[in-house]
């Protein structure tokens, strides 16, 4: 996963829960979830998913998760509670492994100048 805005409970949830069945989840965030009080990154890196931050970009402004290398969630959608409940958003689900591959590039393109999330941030 990549995201700018990440507080939405019920998706770091489902996150920590496929993590718990043997998923193999990571997640790059833009550094305002350092700050961010409301940031689900401590919960997510405290439930074992290795988490990054990327703060080479004045904003990484990403929206993506990857599953199985096959399936794409991409949009507007920040990963938010607001942008579930309250926004006005796009979210496309795209099943291609050709463009899963890409985006998985893009990801570990981006996981390479991040920083290892440290849980007492």
């Amino acid at each position: 996963m990549q995201a700018y805005g990440f507080t939405h409970p019920g998706i770091a949830k489902a996150l920590a829960h496929a993590e718990t069945r043997g998923v193999d989840v990571e997640v790059i965030l833009d550094k305002s979830n350092r700050s961010e009080s409301y940031s689900e990154a401590n919960f997510v890196a405290n439930a074992g998913i290795r988490t990054f931050i990327d703060a080479r970009h004045p904003i990484a402004h990403n929206k993506v998760i990857v599953i199985d290398e096959r399936e794409v969630i991409t949009g507007s959608f920040n990963f938010t509670r607001a942008a579930d409940e309250k926004n006005a958003e796009n979210l496309l689900i795209l099943n291609s492994s050709t463009l899963a591959k890409r985006y998985l590039d893009n990801w570990h393109a981006h996981q390479v100048h991040s920083d290892l999330y440290s849980r007492t941030e």
